[in-house]
């Protein structure tokens, strides 16, 4: 439907002042107020391929960034540095430098894979002493063990350890299997304590057929202080050639096997400690079973 005339000069006429209005500066809003035009498409429509003014154009708050980027960009910064130094992310980063030339790399390949090798083995001796550290302290803090702390200590460990009685294999054997030397000492030091003698015990070593053999037996039998009268015959793991061992080098020397003699009164003993244990830990601090 055509406009009549009247309108569309009073439309033109509205267009003229709108123009001259915003080319002498003032915003959409002054210019709506000016004219009062309340519709937003008419306000469009007299305003168009009017730009605004630049005193209403909002800054773009990375446009100091983006500038600063290309900068260090051309003084051949990497993106990481860039990311450091701007605190931007790399992809606006990427954005901002893409029509820049990359910088040429001062380094090989080798050279820089050294560098990065050397820096992450010095990150591994800090975690390193970090840990050592923390294990330090902590074996510190533990001090010496009253009788009863190593009571507790030897029960647990040997129900965690040893062999145990089953209700369809009767047995009541005490029987102590570990490969860790401090496991060892610690169980010896318990048995000492109640009061088993030395002469009850027998040894065993396990270990695999491939190992040291000789130079384990001999390892075992110097830390629990026996006469190698007191072990057993050393029980050979066959190897198996479909396998990798992993259990090699100079600290593997198998485990070590402690049969106490006629020891059936102390595995009850053990048993019930153990269970006492349990029953204490699921009451109250504090408090005590009849």
């Amino acid at each position: 439907m055509a406009h009549s005339p009247s309108k569309y000069n009073g439309f033109e006429s509205l267009r003229e002042q709108a123009v001259a209005l915003r080319r002498a500066g003032l915003s959409r809003r002054q210019i709506r107020d000016r004219l009062h035009v309340d519709n937003n498409d008419i306000l469009n429509r007299l305003l168009e391929g009017e730009p605004p003014p630049e005193w209403t154009r909002r800054p773009n708050a990375k446009d100091d960034l983006r500038d600063r980027a290309r900068e260090l960009r051309l003084q051949v910064w990497t993106y990481d540095r860039i990311q450091v130094e701007l605190g931007c992310s790399k992809s606006s980063i990427s954005l901002w430098v893409r029509d820049l030339p990359r910088p040429e790399r001062k380094r090989s390949y080798e050279e820089a894979a050294a560098i990065a090798r050397r820096g992450w083995e010095a990150k591994l001796q800090i975690r390193e002493e970090e840990r050592q550290r923390t294990k330090e302290a902590a074996k510190r803090a533990i001090g010496s063990l009253s009788t009863r702390e190593l009571f507790l200590v030897g029960v647990s460990l040997y129900w965690a350890e040893g062999s145990k009685d089953k209700p369809y294999d009767r047995r009541e054997n005490v029987i102590f299997v570990n490969s860790d030397p401090g496991a060892v000492t610690v169980f010896l030091a318990w048995l000492d304590l109640l009061g088993v003698e030395r002469e009850r015990l027998r040894y065993t070593v396990m270990i695999h057929e491939n190992a040291d053999v000789g130079g384990a037996e001999m390892y075992w039998a110097d830390l629990v202080g026996a006469d190698r009268s007191f072990f057993k015959k050393t029980t050979l793991k066959k190897h198996n050639p479909k396998t990798i061992r992993k259990n090699t080098g100079e600290n593997y020397r198998g485990c070590l096997v402690i049969k106490v003699l006629k020891g059936a009164d102390l595995y009850r003993r053990i048993e019930g400690s153990w269970y006492g244990i349990v029953l204490g830990a699921t009451q109250p601090v504090g408090e005590m079973s009849d």
